[in-house]
C-alpha cells in the first residue's frame, strides 16, 4: 500500500493552528493537526477572553478553543493528539515523527507557540487565571482600579507595568536585581509613572491564596533576607517566553531568543514550511494576531501546493 502523503500537516494548535486548519480544510486540502501536549495552547489556561471580536460579553478561553476545534473538524480537519518529536523538512516531501510513527507531508505549518516562563512557585498552575497572569494586555482589564504587581526587569516588564498603571490603582514592580535589562527609555517611562512602585532587589518567594484565588505575594529582600507580604489582587509575570522551536532549528532560521524568522508573512527559509502564531511573533503574542498569521500560513500553503502541479 502506498504511504499517504498529506497536503498539510499542522504542528500545534491554538488560534494559529486551528485557523490554519479551518482555511486549508475549506480549500479541500484535508489538513491534519498534531495537537501535542496542550491542545488549544495557552488559551486553555485562560479564563475570560474579552478581546476576541464578536463576543460582547467575552468567552472562556477553553470554550473558544473547543469551538474553533469543532469548526475545523466540521470542514474535514483530522486532529491527532500526539506530540511531534522529530522532523526532516528538506525536499518536496517532509517527514515528521510522533514517536515511532512516521508522517509525510507536502507542506508543514508550525504553530507550536511560545511558553511563558514562570517562577516555579508552588500552586502557580492552579492560580493561572485566578489572580496570576503572564499577559497584562490580555488580562489587565480584569484588574481595573485594583492593586497588582509585575515581576521582571526587562522591556516587557516595563511595558506591562506601564500598561497596567493606566488601569490599576497601584502597580508594584518586583525585580531581583537593582539594575535592569530594560532599555533606558522603557525604564524611564516606568519610573515616571506615579502609580508604579519599584521593589528591588527582591525575590518573589511565595504566593498566598484563598479559595477564590490570589490574595498576596511574599517577597524577600536579597540584601537583608527579610520577607515581606504584600496584599494583591493580581500578579503578572513578565520574565519572558520560551519559543517551542527546538526540533525545527535545523530547517528554519531563529532569532537570538528562539523565535522562528519568517519572510513574506509566514514563509520560513525552507520551501513548503510556514510558521504562524507566537512561535514566530516575539512582539504581540495575542490570540487575534496568531489567528491572522494562521490564515496567512494556510493561504501560503495552498498557493505552494498549487504551484507544485
Amino acid at each position: 500500500m502506498t504511504e499517504k502523503i498529506h497536503n498539510v500537516v499542522i504542528v500545534g494548535t491554538g488560534p494559529a493552528g486551528l485557523t490554519s486548519a479551518i482555511y486549508t480544510a475549506r480549500a479541500n486540502l484535508e489538513p491534519i493537526i498534531y495537537a501535542g501536549m496542550q491542545h488549544g495552547g495557552q488559551l486553555t489556561i485562560t479564563t475570560d477572553v474579552e478581546n476576541w471580536p464578536g463576543f460582547e460579553n467575552g468567552i472562556l478561553g477553553p470554550k473558544l478553543m473547543q469551538d474553533m476545534t469543532a469548526q475545523a473538524e466540521r470542514f474535514g480537519t483530522k486532529i491527532e493528539y500526539d506530540l511531534i518529536t522529530k522532523v526532516d523538512l528538506e525536499g518536496p516531501i517532509k517527514t515528521l515523527w510522533a514517536g515511532d510513527k512516521e508522517i509525510k507531508a507536502r507542506t508543514v505549518i508550525i504553530s507550536t507557540g511560545a511558553t511563558a516562563r514562570t517562577l516555579g512557585l508552588e500552586g502557580e498552575a492552579e492560580l493561572m487565571g485566578k489572580g496570576l497572569s503572564t499577559c497584562a494586555t490580555c488580562d489587565g482589564f480584569f484588574y481595573r482600579n485594583k492593586k497588582v504587581a509585575v515581576v521582571g526587569g526587562g522591556d516587557s516588564a516595563m511595558e506591562e507595568a506601564t500598561y497596567l498603571a493606566k488601569l490599576c490603582s497601584e502597580v508594584i514592580l518586583i525585580h531581583r536585581r537593582d539594575v535592569f535589562r530594560a532599555s533606558p527609555i522603557m525604564l524611564k517611562r516606568a519610573q515616571n509613572e506615579e502609580k508604579i512602585t519599584f521593589k528591588v532587589p527582591y525575590d518573589t518567594v511565595e504566593t498566598v491564596a484563598d479559595s477564590n484565588g490570589l490574595t498576596a505575594v511574599k517577597i524577600k529582600n536579597l540584601e537583608t533576607n527579610e520577607v515581606e507580604t504584600i496584599e494583591l489582587d493580581g500578579l503578572f509575570y513578565a520574565i519572558g517566553h520560551t519559543p517551542n522551536s527546538q526540533i525545527f532549528k535545523d530547517f528554519v532560521d531563529v532569532d537570538d531568543h528562539g523565535y522562528i524568522k519568517v519572510s513574506e508573512f509566514t514563509k520560513t527559509k525552507t520551501p513548503g514550511v510556514f510558521a504562524a502564531g507566537d512561535i514566530a511573533d516575539p512582539h504581540f503574542k495575542q490570540a487575534i494576531t496568531a489567528a491572522g498569521m494562521g490564515c496567512q500560513a494556510a493561504i501560503q500553503a495552498q498557493h505552494y501546493i498549487e504551484n507544485l502541479d
